[in-house]
């Protein structure tokens, strides 16, 4: 401990780099403290970002579940949907709660907590201002775990009524009848999914042919094909000109496609990437400076062009997910105060929770054949599981890449129910360096969704035996 400084870590922002690293540090028995500008503990994932969206997720199936219910009673009212209230009511329970549970975790490590926007002074020093009061705090090793914030429409500035942005869709007052995205990204189509499946009219834009180029092509496709049998229309390969506003009895927005085409819509939903939040950190004043998307670089060891100043989550970009970004802050400490580690693993799962979900670990068919490596696939699919047929998913499937020769396990993809609890079966094996004859040997449970390694296995065996 360096007790000319108030503190051995401070960590800017609470999200899971933050807070991990704060309690690795007062694991480590040094003095620790997270600032924090938002309105709860958890940062960005706890107030606008994941928690919140994959409540309103699940909100929205049990919605569908209980409106097939109704169908098939034969009692089904064409105009039968939830309203906003009823779908966020979850929503804000579960973000208190996960708030309470990030606070109390804080502060069972002892664990210092400020509320309030934090500023450099200098490469050591930080202003907290809260309620219009400042105050100094010092610290010999700094983490920058501020998150990201939507990029703004351009031109635009959302009025949280017809256009908005994804860390405003969930303050709606009311469910739209017509959606518009731009931005085929993987908040765009989560949020585009959702709301296809609420009955909404959803119209997806996008300037790029193809989205989700990191992920499997055939599963991409599959997520396609389903969110048009939601009425989900695709203007891939077009680029927004502007919006204008009609004010009448209901406002609406038109949106200006460059190639001539005009969408009208009572809500449009820009989600064309994130920043990071860094803008009102005074970076300048701490001897560093961010890209021109607000993010910073970092060396192996997280830590920016200012030794002592780490930076780790979302603000150093890909791959930008909770999970890593949570080991991304454990590591940062570790490495502030020489603790050996190990390097975070190369197979971390990535999952995209559209409807379907879709998950993935490991190689896709396009980077194997890029590298010129022999491979094999086995597929099973969910209307050949007993558990799909249960769970009603006739759609879902499981991809395996195995190497043909060495029949190593080299990816797994998977689209349908649970693929981002079933993904964990593969990344354990793909981190066991395992491959086909572990899947072929071992029994799974009967019925499960886990029996599908069983099935793609044996789908790949047959191939490589011909």
């Amino acid at each position: 401990m360096n007790p000319s400084y108030d503190f051995d870590l401070l960590c800017i922002g609470s999200g899971p780099a933050g807070q991990r690293a704060a309690i690795q540090a007062a694991k480590l028995g040094k003095r620790a403290a997270v600032v924090e500008k938002r309105r709860v503990v958890g940062g960005v994932c706890v107030d606008s970002g994941t928690i919140p969206s994959k409540t309103f997720r699940e909100a929205v199936l049990a919605f569908g579940q209980q409106a097939e219910l109704f169908r098939s009673n034969h009692d089904f009212a064409a105009g039968l949907r939830p309203t906003v209230e009823q779908l966020l009511m979850r929503v804000n329970h579960v973000m208190q709660r996960e708030a309470q549970v990030v606070e109390h975790q804080l502060r069972r490590n002892d664990v210092t907590m400020f509320h309030g926007e934090a500023s450099f002074l200098d490469p050591h020093a930080i202003c907290i201002t809260a309620d219009r009061e400042s105050h100094r705090v010092t610290a010999a090793n700094i983490l920058i775990a501020v998150g990201t914030v939507p990029a703004p429409p351009p031109g635009l500035s959302p009025d949280g009524e017809v256009l908005v942005t994804s860390d405003g869709l969930l303050d709606l007052k009311r469910l739209p009848k017509t959606l518009v995205v731009v931005g085929a990204g993987v908040i765009g189509l989560e949020y585009a999914s959702m709301f296809a499946v609420l009955g909404i009219e959803v119209t997806l834009v996008d300037t790029r042919t193809r989205p989700l180029e990191f992920l499997d092509t055939e599963i991409v496709d599959e997520l396609i094909h389903q969110m048009r049998k939601q009425n989900v229309t695709f203007r891939l390969g077009e680029t927004v000109e502007r919006v204008e506003m009609v004010n009448g009895p209901r406002k609406r927005a038109v949106i200006f496609l460059e190639s001539g085409k005009r969408l009208v819509s009572e809500l449009v939903l820009f989600s064309v990437g994130r920043l990071g939040a860094t803008a009102s950190l005074n970076l300048e004043a701490a001897g560093l400076k961010a890209d021109e998307r607000g993010r910073l670089a970092v060396d192996a060891q997280f830590r920016t062009a200012v030794p002592h100043i780490f930076a780790a989550g979302d603000v150093i970009g890909f791959p930008s997910l909770a999970a890593t970004s949570a080991e991304q802050g454990r590591l940062a400490a570790c490495y502030a105060f020489g603790v050996a580690t190990r390097p975070m693993v190369a197979h971390f799962p990535i999952g995209i929770y559209s409807i379907p979900e879709i998950s993935m670990v490991g190689a896709t068919e396009q980077q194997l054949t890029a590298q010129r490596v022999p491979y094999e696939i086995g597929i099973a699919r969910y209307r050949e599981i007993a558990r799909g047929q249960i769970l009603g998913d006739d759609s879902g499937l499981l991809k395996m890449l195995f190497h043909r020769e060495t029949t190593k396990l080299l990816g797994v993809h998977i689209i349908g129910t649970s693929a981002t609890e079933l993904v964990h079966i593969g990344q354990a094996v793909l981190g066991l360096h395992g491959g086909l004859e572990y899947f072929i040997t071992t029994v799974f449970n009967y019925p499960t969704m886990a029996e599908c390694y069983k099935v793609a296995a044996l789908d790949a065996f047959n191939k490589l035996s011909q």
